[in-house]
């Protein structure tokens, strides 16, 4: 069995022409390669279900098997178990698998095998060596994928690394960047085919849960985590510039939301220039995503209550069309956000840098853990006397602090135990959730005020304000019942 890495990057037409001019190919003569892949799998799709890719790749006169398992590709990042052996189409041999289970799964399928799709394209091949010690492929595939008489175009970089290690595989990237723009590929051509085959709509993507251990090294922990709330971000990509389906954009925010709650959760242990450079980023493309969520809301779950509330009133007339056009502008600039180079950089410049933290001296997740959320509830009760007593700012503040809660709670969940777990967090999330509803009164004010100047929206202010008002005493019956919980640490 081999272990492939590669790093997987998109272009758009113009790059892959401009590629070969590069300074890091100078001198390097390509190969030029016609490969023609049949991917197999099963009526029912098992082989996709349990993410496994098996295919027939024909390459010139040759033929090769190739079984692969499908990995969750992260800012490009691939790292996959592969067996490749010569073969004949049609026909599989897979005495070669040497991960028994995998081995047993195929044979008691082989018959059951039948195409599915192909994909077709020329590939450009060049042997980089850019120190002693390393070497990496660098392919630039150009054709398409046909799926029963659908067609989509592949046009992608793969970095695959022979030698040396995973940092030497980005710091080609990050070069290639520089001139060219290169976004990180979030899928794999087999994956795209499957989506192509399937013929469904885009679907919004939430957090998966992150298998953690108290023995795993403290940092490891972090990477993984980090990792997670990168594939859940650039799995609502696509959501994000091709939909205007709102959910997009806030599981977009989610993701960065976490990601960010992760780095202040683990900052002392993280060196403080890799804080200092990537949270400011991180936070800066949250803000462009957050005005677009403020607007979706305000249409989606306040405009109505408003129009209700306010029946054939002007006012109601002009928020609303002042609110379409902010939201129409809002999405076209978290767009541009997410097809910015700026933001493909970043995705392959906080990869590079977190698999680069170093582990030495951090611990293990096993101690990290209480201390964490001791500090996090702290917070929370620190705050919590504040919110009580104060205003729509200090509500904000105890927001946050709930926030950074309870994805530690989540981030954490495979190591607590107990009862008290799961009415723990369930109480953290209806508060959250609570909050969430008196922040998106205190934004709707303020939009108003933006749409309305001058006290023309004077009335709905008033009346966005007894709706706050009127949340209150159930926020401090949830504040109580949550503080008065033990906490399953």
């Amino acid at each position: 069995m081999a272990t492939e890495t590669e790093i997987k990057l998109s272009l758009p037409a113009r790059a892959a022409s401009q590629l070969a001019k590069q300074a890091i190919l100078g001198g390097v003569e390509p190969q030029r390669q016609l490969l023609i892949n049949t991917y197999y799998d099963t009526a029912d799709k098992r082989l996709r279900r349990e993410r496994i890719v098996v295919r027939h790749r024909q390459k010139g006169r040759q033929c090769l098997l190739t079984v692969k398992t499908a990995p969750m590709l992260t800012a490009g990042l691939a790292q996959r178990s592969e067996w490749e052996v010569p073969g004949r189409p049609g026909e599989f041999d897979f005495s070669h698998v040497d991960d028994a289970i995998v081995r047993e799964l195929l044979e008691s399928l082989r018959d059951h095998l039948q195409p599915i799709f192909t994909t077709h394209f020329r590939r450009n091949v060049w042997l980089l060596e850019p120190r002693q010690g390393v070497r990496i492929e660098l392919a630039l595939d150009r054709g398409w994928i046909d799926t029963r008489g659908q067609r989509q175009t592949i046009r992608e970089i793969e970095l695959e690394l022979l030698a040396g290690e995973v940092s030497d595989l980005f710091d080609v990237a990050v070069e290639l960047q520089f001139n060219l723009p290169l976004h990180p590929e979030t899928s794999s051509k087999s994956e795209r085919a499957y989506r192509l085959l399937a013929d469904v709509p885009l679907a919004t993507a939430k957090a998966l849960p992150v298998v953690t251990s108290a023995s795993m090294p403290t940092i490891e922990a972090f990477r993984l985590i980090a990792l997670s709330c990168l594939h859940h971000l650039q799995s609502n990509e696509q959501g994000v510039c091709q939909s205007e389906e709102p959910e997009f954009v806030h599981q977009a925010r989610v993701a960065i939301r976490r990601l960010r709650s992760a780095i202040r959760l683990w900052e002392p242990l993280l060196p403080e220039a890799f804080v200092a450079r990537f949270d400011p980023l991180w936070q800066e493309l949250a803000t462009r995503l957050g005005d677009t969520r403020n607007w979706d809301v305000f249409l989606a779950e306040t405009l109505p209550g408003l129009a209700e509330a306010f029946p054939g009133r002007g006012e109601i007339d002009r928020l609303s069309r002042h609110a379409k056009t902010r939201c129409a502008g809002s999405r076209r600039a978290s767009i541009r956000a997410l097809k910015s180079v700026e933001y493909s950089r970043l995705l392959v410049d906080f990869t590079a840098a977190l698999l680069a933290l170093p582990e030495a001296g951090a611990g293990r997740l096993a101690g990290f853990v209480p201390r964490c959320l001791k500090k996090r509830a702290r917070r929370v009760n620190e705050r919590a006397a504040d919110a009580l007593e104060s205003d729509v700012e200090a509500r904000h503040r105890l927001r946050v602090a709930f926030k950074q809660l309870r994805y530690a709670v989540e981030f954490f969940t495979p190591l607590l135990s107990g009862p008290q777990l799961a009415d723990y967090h369930q109480s953290a999330t209806c508060l959250q959730e609570l909050l969430g509803r008196l922040n998106d009164l205190a934004v709707a004010a303020e939009l108003t005020a933006e749409a309305l100047p001058g006290g023309k929206g004077a009335v709905i202010e008033t009346w966005l304000a007894a709706k706050s008002e009127s949340l209150l005493p159930e926020f401090r019956n949830f504040l109580n019942h949550f503080q008065q919980q033990q906490a399953p640490w």
